[in-house]
C-alpha cells in the first residue's frame, strides 16, 4: 500500500486553488452570498415596520383631528399621504397603495370637549399581519398623550378620550395562513422555475448533444422559447395543487376571479422561465447554474415581502425588491384572493413584471447569440 505523500497532497491542493481562481463565478458566490446576507440581514430587514403610508378621512377637521394626525406622523410608524373621502380611501386599500386608513367622524372635537369618547375609525389592510401590529399598538397609546394638555380631565377619567375601532380588512382574525400560503404560489414557482430551465441548455451542453442544437437552423427566440413552454405546464399544475390546498386544508379565502389569477401566475411563469434559460445560457456547466438561481433567490425570498413586511425595509432595499417580480406577484396574488381585486387594479404590478421579461430576455438572446458564434 503506497503511503502518503504531503508532495502529491500540496499539488492536489495548488491545483484546487488555481481552478478556484479560474472560476470567477463560484468564487464570486464564495464572497458574494455571505456580504447580501450581512447586509440584508443587518440593514434590510426589519421586522417593526415603520412609515406605513396612511390616508385620512376628515369628516371634522378642528384642532384636535390636527394634534392628533400631527402625532401620528411625529410617532415614525405614520406616513401621512394625504386627505381623501371614504371612496378614495377604498381604492387605496384595495391597491395596497396604503397601509391604514383613519376616520376623523363629524363632531370629533365637539365629543371631546363635552367629555364623550368619539369614535375613531382605523382600516388597516391586514393581509401581512405583521406589518400593522406595531402601529396599532402606538395608536391606542396617542389618545391620552395628544389631548392630556387640551383635556386635563381626561387624565381622571375611567374610559379613554378616544373609541378606538381597529377594522383589520381582508383578514379581520390576524391568521397568518392567510398570508404565507398565498406568497408560497410565488416562492415555489420562482424556485422550480428558474432552477429547472436553468439547468436545461448548461445540461445539453455538458452531455455534448448542445452542439447538435447549434446545427439546427432554428433560431435564437425559438430555442428559447421552445424550452421555456414546457416548463409552463409543470408550473400551473403546480399552482393548481397549491390552490387546492390553500382552500381545502388552510381554508384560505378565494374572493377574486381564478380565471385573473391563473393569468397572472402564466405572466409569473413567462418572467422566471426567461430568467432561468438566461441562466443557462451564461453559465457553463450546472454548478453555476445552480449558483445564479441561489444568488437570485435569496434576495427574493428576503426583499420581496413574504418573509418580511416590505415597507418596514429602507428605501434602497425596496427600490432592490421593487425590480424583483416576486414583489410585484406578492401583492396581485394577495389582492386576487384576499381582496377581491379585479382587472382595473393590478396593471400598476403588472407593468413592472412585463418589463422585467422585455430587459431579462432581450439580455439572453444576446448571450445566446455570443455563444453560437
Amino acid at each position: 500500500m503506497q503511503g502518503f505523500s504531503f508532495s502529491r497532497w500540496l499539488g492536489i491542493l495548488l491545483k484546487e486553488f488555481i481552478q478556484l481562481r479560474r472560476d470567477r463565478l463560484t468564487f464570486g458566490m464564495i464572497v458574494g452570498i455571505p456580504i447580501i446576507q450581512l447586509m440584508l440581514f443587518g440593514f434590510a430587514i426589519n421586522s417593526d415596520p415603520k412609515h406605513l403610508p396612511t390616508a385620512v378621512v376628515v369628516a371634522d377637521p378642528g384642532p384636535f383631528a390636527r394634534s392628533y394626525i400631527a402625532a401620528m406622523a411625529n410617532s415614525q410608524y405614520f406616513r401621512i399621504v394625504g386627505q381623501v373621502d371614504q371612496r378614495q380611501a377604498g381604492e387605496l386599500l384595495d391597491r395596497s397603495e396604503v397601509q391604514f386608513v383613519v376616520t376623523f367622524p363629524a363632531g370629533f372635537h365637539r365629543d371631546l370637549v363635552r367629555g364623550r369618547s368619539p369614535t375613531l375609525l382605523v382600516e388597516a389592510d391586514a393581509t401581512d399581519p405583521m406589518a400593522t401590529g406595531g402601529a396599532i399598538s402606538v395608536l391606542r397609546q396617542l389618545g391620552n398623550e395628544v389631548f392630556a394638555a387640551d383635556l386635563p380631565g381626561r387624565q381622571a377619567a375611567t374610559t379613554p378620550p378616544v373609541d378606538l375601532r381597529i377594522h383589520r380588512r381582508y383578514n379581520p382574525e390576524g391568521i397568518t395562513a392567510y398570508n404565507v400560503v398565498p406568497g408560497l404560489l410565488g416562492v415555489i414557482l420562482t424556485m422550480t422555475m428558474v432552477l429547472m430551465t436553468g439547468l436545461a441548455m448548461t445540461r445539453e451542453r455538458e452531455r455534448g448533444t448542445f452542439e447538435n442544437l447549434l446545427s439546427t437552423p432554428a433560431t435564437p427566440l425559438e430555442v428559447m422559447t421552445g424550452k421555456i413552454v414546457p416548463y409552463i405546464l409543470i408550473g400551473l399544475l403546480q399552482v393548481t395543487l397549491v390552490l387546492l390546498a390553500a382552500r381545502w386544508i388552510f381554508d384560505v379565502p378565494m374572493h377574486g376571479s381564478l380565471l385573473l389569477l391563473y393569468a397572472v401566475v402564466l405572466l409569473f411563469i413567462c418572467a422566471n422561465l426567461t430568467l432561468g434559460i438566461t441562466f443557462s445560457s451564461i453559465a457553463q456547466n450546472q454548478l453555476q447554474a445552480m449558483q445564479m438561481t441561489f444568488f437570485f433567490f435569496l434576495p427574493s425570498m428576503l426583499l420581496s415581502g413574504f418573509m418580511f413586511p416590505f415597507r418596514g425595509m429602507p428605501e434602497w432595499a425596496q427600490v432592490i425588491g421593487s425590480i424583483l417580480p416576486l414583489t410585484h406577484f406578492l401583492l396581485l396574488v394577495r389582492g386576487i384572493l384576499l381582496k377581491g381585486n379585479g382587472l382595473d387594479t393590478v396593471w400598476d404590478q403588472v407593468w413592472p413584471i412585463l418589463a422585467f421579461i422585455a430587459v431579462v430576455l432581450a439580455i439572453g438572446l444576446k448571450t445566446f447569440r455570443r455563444t453560437l458564434d
